[in-house]
């Protein structure tokens, strides 16, 4: 892995700024992110030869061959194609292979891109279908019907219960990540909120208030990867990827561990030791942020405070323009967009960041930059450490 380190890189990015898009079929989302992500890095479609995209994205039934079909609606003919599909990190999984795939001479130019519209075109939601799952270990939790936001609530409330976790601190995220995207003119939340907003908020999913609860929004992201050595001559300054690494674990609730370690404690480790850095040396970080209790699990399993800390990590305000990790400076998820899955946001604002075009709040003289995703209910991480 380590002989990876820093062979490819990220030369352009785009993220659309729709948060509602009526009517627009997710595919000429994708087009418009990825015709933004190429004229970022200077280049054109004739450039591309490989393409990442997760199947499912687009509509209810999708399939792997979604792939295909925006290979021939874009009008390219890629020798590398990747649907590898493990949730909302996939993106972030998908940019460790294509730069495998760089190093390797299987592709030189790879985009990888997501779109999706929510807010009017179904999304698929294949892991509570009792005909997808119906053996199993599913076959104890399925028959009663878990939503995402129930699972997650019961994410929390073990957490409080093994830690000491409090409904403020959780609330806590949300206000910091308002705080930052008050300053992203492209957010779909800016209204400045507090700890008591969000605890006054309903009630969704005990002990989850609205307000502990990512947007639904319309819209999508692409970026562009190529070699170190052809990114030298392009349009903007290339981001290496200087680490990676990704994990599975399980599908169920019932499965999980005790203590709540989710895969994130083997992605992370391994993006380090591929990068030969330490999370102390990290500048600024995009955790996928579904609810608030996602990016705290994270926090303790990457490494950036221990077991059970990261109430008080939070509190404390390190997560924070100014704090010793500034996190999910667009916004993230719980303020800015989520679509569906988050995972490609989290490697454009890392890119932002690192180039100091970040929309909003940006970190001064960032040089090293975490994206952290996850997929399902914490069921696979992937991690990526960026460098400029």
């Amino acid at each position: 892995m380590k002989d990876l380190s820093g062979k490819a890189a990220i030369a352009g990015v785009f993220e659309s700024p729709r948060r509602d898009a009526p009517r627009v079929h997710p595919f000429a989302l994708q087009m418009e992110c990825i015709l933004g992500a190429l004229d970022d890095a200077g280049l054109t479609l004739k450039d591309v030869d490989g393409l990442c995209a997760a199947s499912g994205d687009w509509a209810e039934g999708g399939g792997t061959m979604d792939v295909v079909e925006l290979a021939e609606y874009i009008g390219i003919a890629p020798t590398y194609v990747n649907s590898t599909d493990v949730g909302g990190c996939s993106y972030i999984l998908q940019a460790g292979q294509a730069a495998a795939a760089i190093a390797t001479g299987l592709a030189e130019v790879v985009v990888i891109s997501y779109a999706a519209c929510p807010r009017w075109w179904p999304l698929n939601t294949p892991s509570f279908d009792p005909f997808v799952f119906p053996a199993g270990p599913g076959q104890y939790e399925i028959p009663y019907a878990p939503t995402l936001i129930s699972t997650y609530g019961l994410f929390a409330r073990r957490h409080m219960d093994l830690y000491g976790t409090t409904p403020e601190q959780l609330a806590q995220v949300a206000v910091t990540f308002r705080n930052h995207a008050m300053r992203n003119p492209d957010a779909r939340l800016r209204k400045p909120i507090t700890v008591d907003d969000v605890l006054a908020s309903p009630m969704i999913a005990s002990p989850l208030h609205r307000l502990d609860c990512c947007v639904v929004t319309d819209g999508g992201g692409a970026i562009v990867m190529t070699s170190r050595e052809r990114a030298r001559d392009l349009k903007k300054p290339p981001v290496h990827l200087v680490g990676y690494g990704a994990a599975v674990a399980r599908t169920q609730n019932s499965q999980i561990p005790d203590d709540l370690t989710t895969p994130a404690a083997l992605s992370g480790p391994r993006a380090f030791a591929m990068a030969g850095v330490t999370p102390d040396e990290i500048d600024v970080a995009q955790i996928y942020d579904a609810f608030t209790i996602t990016p705290m699990l994270a926090l303790e399993d990457l490494g950036f405070c221990g077991r059970g800390e990261s109430g008080a990590f939070v509190a404390d305000g390190n997560l924070t323009l100014g704090g010793i990790l500034p996190t999910n400076t667009d916004g993230g998820g719980l303020s800015s967009n989520h679509p569906g899955k988050r995972g490609i946001f989290t490697l454009i604002e890392s890119v932002r960041q690192l180039r100091g075009e970040g929309p909003g709040v940006q970190v001064p003289d960032a040089r090293l930059a975490l994206a952290h995703g996850l997929g399902g209910t914490f069921c696979s991480a992937a991690t990526a450490i960026l460098a400029r």
